[in-house]
């Protein structure tokens, strides 16, 4: 019996081992490029939203102009471990500020209030009335789960067309952008920043949050909630 009949002859064709390495490598290339355009992607959502609203950010009190009506986005009163946080005074003292300067006349504070042991709505209010804002110009918004929840409650449940939105400048940008596709006329007044306070986690939320405002704004249109109601 001739043993040459039953050899394979490999010479001109790939072996498994080598398919399977080149199928690898190419799902390896196809990745790294996905991973780059989606950066791309994210830098120029990113770039768009802060060009496209940068002349309705407002730093010194006697440039901005007047408004009636103050949108303040919620945040936590307290970091981790307990410690204050500076954005959330930052914020409140701006507020109490442009009220005692005659830039504003009545406020909503929009915040997450997801349980009676998180309220953000009312620690603002209790922040804001021992700056010396009385309780009567401020409305509660506890549905403001997310910054888009609070621009669009702004106009469908409090029924407010033009406001004065109060954040630090990196979250303006944001809110003003989703104000400008909801038929919102809006300026914002940036809070005194907190150098030291943004952690990479931080700096990468907001990155990724830009493009999903975009997102939400042209594409996945959610739906907040209408109800406005304390959870206690």
């Amino acid at each position: 019996m001739n043993p040459t009949l039953y050899t394979t002859d490999y010479t001109d064709q790939e072996t498994p081992s080598r398919v399977s390495m080149r199928q690898v490598k190419r799902i390896i290339k196809g990745g790294i490029l996905l991973a780059f355009l989606t950066m791309i992607v994210i830098l120029l959502c990113n770039w768009w939203v802060v060009y496209s609203t940068k002349g309705q950010i407002f730093f010194h009190i006697n440039q901005l102009p007047s408004n009636d009506v103050a949108l303040v986005l919620g945040t936590s009163k307290h970091v981790k471990g307990g410690k204050e946080n500076l954005f959330f005074r930052y914020r409140m003292e701006a507020t109490a500020r442009l009220f005692k300067e005659g830039k504003i006349k009545y406020i909503i504070l929009s915040g997450n209030n997801d349980s009676e042991y998180y309220n953000e709505p009312s620690d603002m209010k209790k922040a804001l009335i021992k700056l010396g804002v009385p309780e009567s110009v401020l409305t509660l918004d506890y549905a403001g789960y997310r910054t888009f929840d609070s621009v669009v409650r702004c106009k469908e449940v409090f029924n407010q067309e033009n406001i004065t939105i109060i954040s630090q400048n990196f979250h303006n940008a944001r809110a003003l952008y989703i104000c400008e596709h909801e038929g919102i006329n809006a300026v914002a007044f940036a809070a005194q920043d907190v150098p030291d306070g943004y952690s990479f986690r931080t700096l990468i939320r907001e990155y990724l949050a830009r493009p999903r405002a975009m997102l939400d704004v042209h594409f996945l249109r959610p739906q907040p909630v209408y109800i406005n109601r304390e959870i206690k």
